[in-house]
This record gives C-alpha cells, structure tokens and sequence, in this order.
C-alpha cells in the first residue's frame, strides 16, 4: 500500500492476498451492488470462485458491472476457474423482490451460501429540516432492506451460511446534517445481534461491518471540500481514507470458515476514527 501523492489522505492500494479455498463453488447474494463497495464485493468473491448475483435498483448498470466483472476475470489466468456475476435488479424495500432475487440464485447456481445486505442510501438534512419522506426512505432502504435480506435468505440456507449486513461508524458516532442516516445504521447494528440470535438456530451466522471515511461514490462530498477531506483526515488515526477493498478483505473473513464461531459482531472498518 503506497500514498497517492496526487491525492491527499488517498492510497494505492494492492489486492487482498488471503486465500480461503473453501469458498470456491459457494454462492453469494450482493444487493447494492452495482457500484462502489458493492461492485468491490461482486468483483473480490468472484476472483475467488465464488457465483455471485448481484441485485440492484439500477438494472442496466447491474447488469453492465456484472459483465465487466466477468470479461476482466476471463482476461486473468487462475489456477481454478473464477466464479460467475450473475446481474438482477431488485428494489430492497420490497421484500417480494428479495425473495425473487433468491430464486434467481437458485435457479442460476442451486444453493445459497452468502447474502451480503449492501444497497443503502446516504441522504443529508439537519435535525430541524427531517421530512417524513425522508426518513420513511432512509429507513424503508437501510433497514427494511435488510430485514427483508435476510429473511430470504434465512428461508433457502442451509446451516453454515453467512448474513452480513452494511452498518456504520455513524452507528455510534453521530454527524450533523445525517440524523436519518446516523438512526438507520444503528438500527443495523442492533438488528444484526438479533437477527444473531435467532437465525443461530438454524445454524446461519449474522454480521455487520461498519465502515468510516471510505474512497467511494458515497463520500465524494468528503473528498470535493477542502474543509471536509481535512476534518476528515484529522479525526482518522491513520490520517488517510479507506479504500473498498479494505472492507472488502474483513468481509471475506466473516464469510469463510475463519469465522464459523463468530455471530453477532460489528467489525469496524474506519482507520480508528471511532476512537477519537
């Protein structure tokens, strides 16, 4: 990993290294993941011969990044052959389309081992100036969405799966001007030990990664204002942003069998920020 000296607080980074040959032929259900870290996880578990289907409200661009996915692993030598991205669009406040996007797995690749609940929203309002559009969406997409994720692929796994939800560091630090956001994610969070504690009985392990300052679509306000990228980098301990496949390389881990007696977890990804 070097600085990117043309961007501050940005780093090159390398590809994760970790193998876990256990996950080749499983099969991973992404939503949100047309773009960003999403798009990052499609790509990542695919390189490692794992299926994926990845859902998204935005069915053209899903269905673009799964064949760029697929065309970029073709060009690559591996030693066993790379897993297939398999694009489905899917509105996550409807939990009919969840249990569609399950079926569409099944009937693509017969089984279900993961479902990763990513697609979230990012909206921005002070305390005051909250609409109930506002947080209806914010809740309906970041909470609904991964309640109803979850139930559907609670209902076709088999023991051994993984669940991992997308929460937050705004889970327990607050921001201004993200009341609705900051209130979904800890709603995430505490919604992934109950999910925990009651899937455990069918032998499905559920967790949550939250990720702070990370170099995506979602944080390009951050990057955009002077001010912000220097607060930023001012409350992150490594004094740096995050980049996707940094988050990419913890969810690998809750996925394999490294992790088959922990459930119920938050996994912080934000350079120490929650710290400070």
């Amino acid at each position: 990993m070097t600085e990117d000296t043309q961007n501050p607080g940005r780093t090159v980074t390398t590809p994760v290294t970790a193998v876990y040959p256990e996950l080749e032929h499983k099969v991973a259900v992404i939503t949100g993941a047309a773009r960003g870290m999403g798009a990052q996880f499609a790509h990542g578990l695919a390189a490692r011969g794992v299926n994926v289907v990845g859902g998204d409200i935005n069915d053209v661009q899903m269905k673009e990044t799964a064949e760029q996915i697929n065309a970029e692993l073709a060009a690559e030598s591996f030693s066993e052959k790379p897993g297939l991205v398999v694009g489905a669009c899917i509105d996550v406040t409807d939990p009919d389309e969840h249990e569609a996007l399950a079926q569409r797995a099944l009937r693509e690749f017969g089984r279900i081992d993961f479902w990763i609940n990513n697609a979230g929203i990012f909206p921005f309002a002070l305390a005051e100036e909250i609409s109930r559009e506002q947080i209806s969406a914010t809740l309906d997409v970041n909470v609904e969405g991964v309640l109803f994720g979850a139930q559907a692929a609670a209902r076709h796994m088999e023991p051994g799966g993984a669940i991992v939800n997308m929460s937050s560091v705004s889970a327990l630090r607050v921001r201004k001007g993200r009341g609705a956001y900051c209130a979904s994610k800890a709603a995430v969070a505490h919604l992934t030990e109950s999910l925990a504690v009651e899937f455990g009985d069918k032998g499905i392990r559920v967790n949550s990664i939250a990720p702070g300052y990370i170099d995506t679509e979602m944080t390009r306000w951050v990057q955009d204002d002077p001010a912000a990228l220097k607060h930023a980098l001012d409350v992150v301990p490594l004094h740096r942003l995050g980049s996707p496949e940094e988050v990419f390389g913890p969810l690998l881990f809750l996925l394999s069998d490294s992790a088959r007696y922990v459930t119920g977890h938050s996994i912080a990804v934000d350079g120490g920020s929650r710290h400070v």
